[in-house]
């Protein structure tokens, strides 16, 4: 798979998975990046590398819709941002909650950029895809269903984010997206579960097709 300039990721695009997780609906884009070398293909394995035992478990999920620009966009009007869009595919902002939240001095990035932890499938081409704000995202662990919504819950839309993500920024062709995440992640579970060896995680969104990846956890 080919490893994009840059992966930008949106946090708490929902106003439900923003209250889950204790935090307040954000009025601006909540920006973080992934490590372009976190992406593997539908059908890998998500592994738990060693480092995650610092902090016990806490390996998560999180489904999420994926934009991929297919050119350099810089100062785009939200009108005109959907025009910069190559394609749309199925992605898992697979996190370690404890390096996400404790272990990097409060910053995202290290937490969710381990080596497998940006599964994706093949993009789709956007033209497949008349409004991004219209799809149905599903997370299953083991047969479970874990998140289940609509695009049409983010608080800010694709258009919005191209638009404003690339204010006196130029976004490169290529370009990773991941727009959010839905409510039922694990880590707000009560109490939390967190993924383990064996398990096997699934994302769907029609018509981007099946994400399907299962959990190794490094010896």
């Amino acid at each position: 798979m080919t490893r994009p300039p840059a992966i930008i990721c949106i946090g708490r695009n929902y106003a439900d998975h923003a209250s889950e997780m204790g935090g307040t609906v954000p009025t601006r884009p909540v920006v973080f990046f992934k490590n372009p070398a976190s992406i593997v293909p539908s059908g890998a394995t998500i592994v738990i590398p060693t480092i995650c035992r610092e902090g016990g478990p806490q390996v998560d999920y999180e489904g999420e819709l994926a934009v991929i620009l297919g050119r350099d966009c810089l100062d785009i009007p939200e009108s005109d941002a959907l025009a910069c869009v190559a394609g749309y595919a199925i992605a898992n902002d697979v996190s370690a909650r404890w390096w996400q939240n404790q272990g990097a001095g409060g910053q995202f990035s290290r937490g969710k950029s381990f080596d497998t932890f940006c599964p994706m499938t093949d993009p789709v081409d956007a033209s497949r895809v008349p409004d991004p704000q219209a799809l149905r995202i599903v997370t299953r662990v083991n047969g479970e269903i874990r998140q289940d919504a609509s695009t049409a819950k983010m608080i800010f839309s694709v258009s919005r984010l191209v638009s404003e993500l690339s204010r006196a920024t130029t976004l490169h062709s290529g370009t990773i997206i991941l727009t959010g995440s839905p409510a039922g992640v694990g880590h707000a579970r009560n109490p939390p579960v967190y993924l383990r060896d064996g398990d096997r995680v699934e994302v769907s969104i029609d018509p981007l097709g099946l994400l399907v990846n299962t959990v190794v956890e490094a010896p």
